[in-house]
């Protein structure tokens, strides 16, 4: 069973919801998607750590066989390419790997290499296998990255994946084989439109979800609003509370620091598993 946590922005308490997910579960494997900047690890501080790099291929020019015919150059579609002054220039940055260079030249002139990109990272915790994405600095995408950790087709653990925040591609890869989606708003205006983003998202992926409502105060909740004239499932909300602000806030897992927390998140993760039972029996 795999459930992505999403959210429109950073900073709702998407990776609070899925560590803390994670934790209460027998058993459990988190990944942290968000490989721009993962911080589930801060938490979870796995041991036995191993890692390894994640490559992808980049065009190489041998001048020698190029005959300036610029087929290359008119092929690539996001100008990746240019010749200029009798060779063929190569901007890596730009590079999608999709290897149509290499295809379309008539002289062989163009190969590829491997170019490391980030690194996925795996550890343990307790009850919970952590895997993480780290994209390097001034790469274009970490799509590669989270297709790396989300490559175990096998794993019959139940899944926390920790979504980037937004909803660009990189989200898109994270959800596309989630059996369920956690949507995760704050109670404000500006919380209400980011949660319209995932909610169109998860809508367009045809995937079952509902909604976690964080920082909830007695005051009016334009989220909550918006839940309920979308027909939006709200799962549960969690209360704007100076003690888990603070247990967050110096990185602890708040469902082993206090039992209301254990015993929260563990009525949420019934839930998300009885939802995703339901449309298991609904679509079968």
């Amino acid at each position: 069973m795999k459930i992505a946590v999403l959210s429109g922005k950073g900073g709702t308490g998407k990776t609070l919801v899925s560590v803390n997910l994670a934790s209460v579960a027998n058993s459990s494997m988190y990944i942290d998607c968000d490989v721009e900047e993962p911080n589930g690890h801060l938490f979870l501080k796995p041991k036995n750590i191993t890692e390894k790099n994640v490559n992808v291929k980049i065009p190489q020019v041998n001048n020698d066989l190029c005959n300036g015919c610029r087929k290359c150059v008119d092929f690539c579609r996001y100008n990746a390419l240019a010749y200029i002054k009798d060779k063929l220039i190569i901007f890596d940055d730009v590079c999608h790997s999709c290897g149509g260079c290499t295809l379309v030249c008539p002289n062989n002139a163009i190969s590829e290499k491997d170019k490391t990109i980030g690194k996925v990272q795996k550890g343990i915790s307790n009850q919970v296998e952590i895997h993480t994405g780290i994209l390097n600095v001034g790469e274009a995408t970490g799509v590669p990255i989270i297709n790396a950790l989300l490559s175990d087709k096998n794993n019959d653990k139940l899944t926390i994946i920790d979504c980037p925040p937004g909803s660009a591609c990189v989200v898109m890869e994270s959800i596309k084989d989630a059996d369920y989606c956690i949507l995760v708003a704050e109670p404000t205006l500006f919380g209400a439109h980011n949660l319209k983003m995932v909610y169109e998202l998860v809508k367009l992926f045809n995937k079952p979800f509902g909604a976690i409502l964080n920082k909830c105060l007695n005051d009016e909740n334009p989220s909550e609003k918006f839940c309920i004239k979308n027909n939006i499932k709200i799962l549960g909300k969690i209360p704007f509370d100076n003690e888990l602000g603070k247990l967050n806030s110096e990185a602890k897992i708040i469902v082993k620091e206090n039992k209301k927390y254990y015993d929260m998140f563990s009525s949420l993760l019934d839930k998300v598993i009885k939802e995703v039972q339901h449309e298991t029996t609904v679509n079968s």
